[in-house]
């Protein structure tokens, strides 16, 4: 069937077989299937939505449209963690050389900015010399010999989701459930996994705005899993704010090594040690989540975790004195505080207006082929509910060649001032899991 039939009986509600499904990412792949045809399918699906089926047909079809990574030579379970995406989310960062200096192998295969959030790969390069882009067989040596290894898709892994990963990022189809769920379980389960924690967030700065669609999203996600035969913890986190206190590629590196020395914000380490202990229960080194806790705060206290990040960084051909002197990292040539225009408490703030800031200064990509500057970033110096008074920063901008009035007006509009003092929100949301029947 010719991807124009496909594209119209999708746009007009209709239920696509898995093999059409199949064909039409298949296509996509060969080139048969232009970028056009496939932006139109994306949005078709983005209004109609996708069955179970056609979900588990489109997870299957890009899982399949590269190689199924074997770890079998690995010992131990194989738990990596994802998260959906958030303003000042690198948890990634510390989380990974925690687990594995606990004995839970961690094989991280991550993705770049996507939309106002920040990725993982770009944190990591704007470590000097720090390579993502590994062959399979350097992947695999690592995972066994470091117990991690975090590197960004090759073009064996799930090659139609990497496609469609950067199409949807300027196509404004980003925030649909079929689309999220089967690029995520795709990528994961082509990895050589055998478990996975899912870190889905929920507010202001998450692409999920309301908890309802997030527990779709992830009770989806744990689905694909557990059919696929794979065991899955989803926690819906909030993301009413930015996480942490840095916003920015090297900020945010600066703040992980913060975090992996036995300090950082409270958030990131909270966020880090309770998913680490999902990851430590799943890959059956602690007894339960008290147990995964108490380990994987000390691997962040003793400094395992920390001599981990560093050995990693060495495989992975990075500078490892940024872990003993962060000024190391990239720098911003300048700072611009933007001050509160009143007086009183931090009602809310809007984390994607934060980080759609971050982007308007070069720290992340409006388009896919953008270049983004590791230098640039937010600070944020308000949380909800803290006091403020009238010129007193709500954040510093990290600031190099460009979007300097832009962010700031962005920056001083996401924070809403009230008279009366909220309740702080909550981080932690719902728990959801699942496995093979």
């Amino acid at each position: 069937m010719r991807a124009y039939d496909l594209i119209k009986q999708k746009r007009d509600g209709s239920v696509l077989r898995s093999e059409d499904v199949r064909a039409l990412v298949d296509g996509y792949v060969a080139g048969t299937v232009a970028d056009y045809q496939m932006a139109a399918f994306a949005m078709a699906v983005f209004f109609r939505g996708m069955s179970r089926d056609e979900t588990v047909g489109l997870t299957q079809a890009m899982l399949h449209s590269g190689i199924v990574v074997d770890l079998s030579e690995v010992p131990g379970i194989k738990v990596d963690k994802h998260s959906t995406g958030g303003v000042g989310d690198k948890i990634s960062l510390p989380l990974a050389p925690a687990v594995a200096a606990c004995g839970v192998p961690v094989p991280m295969v991550s993705g770049r900015g996507l939309g106002h959030t920040g990725g993982t790969l770009d944190k990591l390069e704007s470590i000097p010399g720090f390579t993502v882009d590994l062959p399979l067989a350097d992947y695999r040596r690592l995972v066994r010999e470091l117990g991690c290894c975090l590197i960004g898709q090759t073009k064996e892994i799930a090659p139609a989701d990497k496609k469609l990963y950067a199409l949807r990022d300027v196509t404004a189809t980003v925030d649909c459930v079929p689309l999220i769920a089967s690029s995520i379980m795709s990528k994961k389960l082509a990895e050589g996994i055998d478990a996975l924690v899912l870190d889905v967030k929920v507010g202001s700065g998450a692409f999920m705005k309301q908890r309802s669609d997030a527990v779709v999203l992830a009770r989806t996600m744990v689905e694909l899993g557990a059919g696929m035969g794979k065991r899955v913890v989803a926690r819906l986190t909030s993301m009413e704010q930015p996480l942490g206190a840095l916003v920015g590629n090297a900020l945010e590196v600066r703040e992980s090594i913060e975090v992996l020395r036995g300090g950082g914000p409270p958030d990131i380490v909270e966020l880090t040690v309770e998913l680490g202990a999902e990851m430590l229960v799943l890959g059956q080194v602690a007894n339960d989540l008290d147990d995964g806790r108490a380990r994987i705060t000390t691997s962040l206290r003793d400094g395992s975790a920390l001599e981990r990040f560093g050995r990693i960084i060495e495989a992975q051909r990075g500078d490892r004195r940024v872990l003993d002197d962060p000024r190391r990292l990239p720098t911003a040539p300048r700072t611009q505080p933007v001050p509160a225009p009143r007086t009183g408490f931090i009602g809310a703030v809007d984390a994607e207006a934060v980080g759609v800031a971050s982007m308007l200064l070069g720290g992340g990509r409006q388009r896919a082929a953008d270049t983004v500057d590791p230098r640039v970033g937010i600070e944020v110096h308000k949380r909800i509910g803290d006091r403020v008074e009238a010129g007193e920063p709500l954040v510093t901008l990290h600031v190099g060649d460009v979007g300097v009035e832009a962010a700031a007006a962005r920056a001083r509009d996401a924070f809403r001032i009230d008279d009366a003092r909220p309740p702080a929100p909550a981080l932690f949301l719902e728990r959801l899991s699942g496995g093979p029947a």
